[in-house]
């Protein structure tokens, strides 16, 4: 028997043009026998760094028993356009909120992972309307380690940052890491079980970084990253949700210190946060029954409130 490929297995995807660009997205419907109930809260799913709508498979078919998911890529990442864009958090928000407006239109749980997260976070500070509760699948904060850096180094790292964000460098490095094996080896980093990271995930994760315009926005992106303004500080706004808030943070993540989860938890009464062994940076797609089963059991808490 051959086993189906993950589009086969969650659905066909599509596109969607915003601002001239194309973009790619998934419409899961819910396969259960409420599928037709307009009670069950919509999911819209946003990925990390390097990552797609494909990273979401299993999260897709978990959640998608029993309610409307949808998931797109990114512009810059997936199979979505890799313009020339002025990329950033505020950039993704708008794309974000545009997207809901089209498709959605009722409140719906932002999940995210990684920049996914941050972005969560950053849509529910600007349009409420949209938001009825976040699962955030670890934090990322490019302000904490700003903030750990003593201000007479900031010039000089602000200076070597800006050398490596020259496409001259940027482009060579890009073409070196999106190598299958290269790009399996940095999974096994963000992964703590080396089992997860299959073929499937491999070929998912290096793919897109052979479309036209891919090393481009590479550079782009990374050098947004670099900028003060590529992202607000998640001190700044966790505080102002009145939001359920769900954190999960794999103990074994080494892309963003678990460390963290308890402080950022402390902003604000609303976030119930989870810690998980035995799951590094992408706890989604690490233990996806486990999380698929958390959110779903944190969704049905807000019956009792």
């Amino acid at each position: 028997m051959v086993a189906l490929n993950w589009q086969q297995r969650v659905g066909n995807q599509r596109d969607w043009v915003w601002r001239g660009w194309q973009t790619r997205y998934i419409y899961v419907r819910p396969r259960s026998q409420q599928m037709h109930c307009t009670l069950a809260r919509p999911f819209l799913l946003l990925h990390g760094f390097g990552a797609s709508v494909g990273h979401w498979r299993h999260t897709l078919e978990g959640l998608g028993i029993q309610h409307p998911v949808y998931a797109f890529d990114l512009l810059g990442f997936g199979a979505s356009e890799k313009g020339a864009s002025d990329y950033g958090v505020a950039f993704w928000v708008e794309q974000v909120y545009v997207f809901w407006q089209t498709f959605i239109g009722q409140p719906v749980v932002l999940v995210g992972n990684s920049t996914g997260s941050l972005v969560s976070l950053a849509v529910s500070a600007l349009h409420p309307d949209m938001v009825a509760g976040i699962v955030a699948l670890n934090l990322p904060d490019p302000t904490v380690r700003e903030e750990a850096i003593p201000g007479f180094l900031r010039p000089a790292i602000a200076f070597l940052e800006s050398i490596f964000a020259s496409p001259l460098l940027l482009k060579p490095l890009f073409y070196w890491v999106r190598q299958p094996n290269i790009v399996r080896s940095w999974a096994k980093i963000a992964y703590a079980n080396p089992d997860a990271v299959t073929d499937e995930l491999v070929e998912i994760l290096s793919q897109p970084a052979y479309d036209r315009g891919a090393a481009q926005a590479f550079c782009r992106i990374l050098k947004a990253m670099t900028q003060r303004c590529f992202a607000p500080s998640v001190k700044g706004v966790l505080p102002q949700l009145s939001i359920p808030i769900l954190l999960i943070w794999g103990k074994q993540d080494r892309m963003v210190p678990p460390k963290f989860a308890p402080q950022f938890a402390s902003y604000n009464s609303r976030v119930t946060l989870i810690e998980l062994e035995n799951a590094g940076h992408c706890p989604h797609d690490e233990c996806p029954e486990q999380v698929n089963r958390l959110i779903l059991e944190w969704i049905e808490t807000w019956k009792h409130r």
